[in-house]
């Protein structure tokens, strides 16, 4: 199963559950000490690179996002010898720079939600500080950055991503 060859990971999200460009494709059911991952992996070549693809929400978007087993998926990644990962997904944003179907490549993370010791490999006797000042390949961001542009992509190169729980700011309602 696993390479010599580091390979990059894709992890989609909303609205990305499969890759046509993917050559050769396998399928990978990958067990790890954390339970299963969101879904089986699918192996295969994008322009002769080995890539592995995994539906973060699982195929028909069957697990909600606070149920997704993120060292599950991280970890059946590493084990397919994934040194590189590409995750996508469909949010929204508080600014109006960044418009539908624009795509930010962002530079850090700000993690806002309350279910963090569920998605670590930390805890229950094992303890690390992990430097995240720069949390994101510069070298990475700017190869997606230009290649998303080549295609005619409007891109953001650098930004913050915020995580929260749940939505912060309530619909509108009607009050006549």
């Amino acid at each position: 199963m696993k390479s010599d060859t580091p390979a990059i990971g894709i992890i989609g999200g909303s609205g990305l559950y499969q890759m046509e460009e993917v050559r050769d494709a396998t399928e990978h059911k990958v067990d790890t000490p954390f339970g299963p991952p969101s879904d089986t992996l699918i192996g295969g070549k994008i322009s002769g690179r080995q890539v592995y693809f995994l539906p973060r929400h699982g195929r028909g978007h069957r697990i909600l996002p606070h149920e997704i087993n993120h060292p599950a998926n991280i970890y059946a990644l590493r084990l397919l010898n994934v040194r590189w990962i590409i995750s996508v997904g469909a949010v929204g944003s508080l600014q109006e720079k960044y418009a539908p179907r624009d795509v930010l490549l962002p530079s850090q993370f700000y993690d806002r939600t309350s279910l963090r010791s569920t998605h670590t490999f930390f805890g229950d006797g094992i303890a690390a500080h992990i430097a995240f000042a720069e949390p994101i390949s510069t070298n990475l961001r700017n190869l997606l950055a230009e290649s998303a542009r080549s295609v005619g992509v409007t891109v953001h190169n650098g930004g913050t991503y915020v995580n929260i729980d749940a939505r912060r700011f309530p619909r509108a309602r009607n009050r006549s």
